[in-house]
């Protein structure tokens, strides 16, 4: 079976596992505190062109997503999302079985508008009532989206404008960021997000990484004590070297970059592939998901050779399926899978 059902289903750039090879009888401190860690810091806040920023390794996406929306919100404080976002399909509850409920507002292609916030905060706060409510704290936005289309900067900054106008912190998620950065299309850097948001997360674990993702909050001040709080949630590793030299490798050299642009470029090579062949997006993505109408007898054939998400399905009956790249796929399974269509 050729597998195209995710980007997390092979290990992780060979270098990483060479640098934990080398290092692996080294002895350093626990919890972060080692030198791996802390040069990978220092890389990714000169990548983010934010010297004093704080940047906290986790090992999952939802662990960094609910337990930093947790350190940003206080206990009576919600965050505001598109229907489709990650924190609210796919994480089991994790920010609600903390305490914050996910507001959630319709996105257009996964994207949340600027024009939405407003809309909804100024009815939020026209309302005599809403001491009554969960109070909304923060806009949570993913770059990718999690139908992989992308913010653009103009986007993504009137987003930031609107957010803080109302008093709310912008977080965004990077599970995917490696394939946002590297799509032609893309025109947001890690130093807009730095600059733009309160914080926002570098994934490792779908981008080529072996574990973990990279928190940056470019202003320690919004999350002060937060290795504590991560402490209380259980999102320490005491072998902390283990993310810290994932980073350490996969943020230097441009490999976190290049990683996301073979994913990509085998994504739009499929997608270019679908739509010379009749099929219909149904959404049109420049990243390394790619979502496609495909009618039951087609999903039934290409099941039987590949793997791959079935996301939906839409009243004519077909079912929206995506396929999904990563810095691992071999173009040879890219190319037998357009055969197959």
């Amino acid at each position: 079976m050729l597998r195209f059902a995710c980007d997390y289903q092979e290990g992780c750039i060979p270098a990483i596992l060479d640098r934990l090879i080398e290092t692996n009888l080294v002895q350093v401190a626990g919890y972060g505190e080692d030198p791996f860690a802390e040069n990978a810091r220092r890389i990714i806040r000169e990548a983010c062109g934010c010297p004093q920023a704080d940047v906290h390794f986790f090992a999952g996406g939802t662990q960094t997503n609910a337990v930093t929306i947790h350190g940003l919100l206080t206990s009576y404080e919600g965050v505001i999302a598109a229907d489709t976002g990650h924190v609210n399909g796919h994480e089991a509850g994790a920010v609600e079985a903390r305490g914050h409920k996910v507001i959630t507002l319709p996105g257009i292609d996964g994207k949340l508008t600027a024009e939405a916030v407003r809309t909804w905060m100024e009815a939020f706060l026209d309302d005599d009532s809403r001491d009554h409510v969960v109070q909304p704290g923060m806009v949570y936005v993913s770059q990718p989206t999690e139908l992989g289309t992308l913010y653009s900067r103009a986007e993504l900054a009137a987003i930031a404008e609107t957010a803080h106008a109302f008093g709310l912190k912008l977080f965004v998620d990077g599970a995917r960021l490696a394939y946002g950065l590297a799509a032609k299309e893309n025109d947001v850097t890690l130093e807009d997000l730095a600059k733009l948001t309160d914080a926002f997360y570098i994934g490792g674990t779908k981008c080529g990484g072996l574990i973990g993702e990279a928190l940056v909050v470019p202003n320690p001040k919004v999350l002060p004590h937060f290795f504590t709080t991560m402490k209380q949630q259980g999102a320490v590793l005491a072998k902390g070297r283990l993310v810290g030299i994932t980073f350490e490798v996969l943020m230097s050299d441009n490999r976190y970059v290049e990683a996301g642009r073979h994913g990509v470029e085998l994504a739009q090579r499929l997608k270019r592939a679908l739509l010379e062949k009749g099929y219909e997006l149904f959404v049109d993505t420049p990243t390394n998901q790619i979502f496609a109408l495909l009618d039951q007898e087609t999903c039934n054939r290409l099941s039987e050779k590949f793997v791959f998400s079935n996301w939906q399905r839409v009243a004519d009956g077909r079912r929206v399926v995506r396929f999904c790249t990563s810095w691992a796929t071999d173009p040879a399974a890219v190319d037998e899978l357009i055969a197959a269509l």
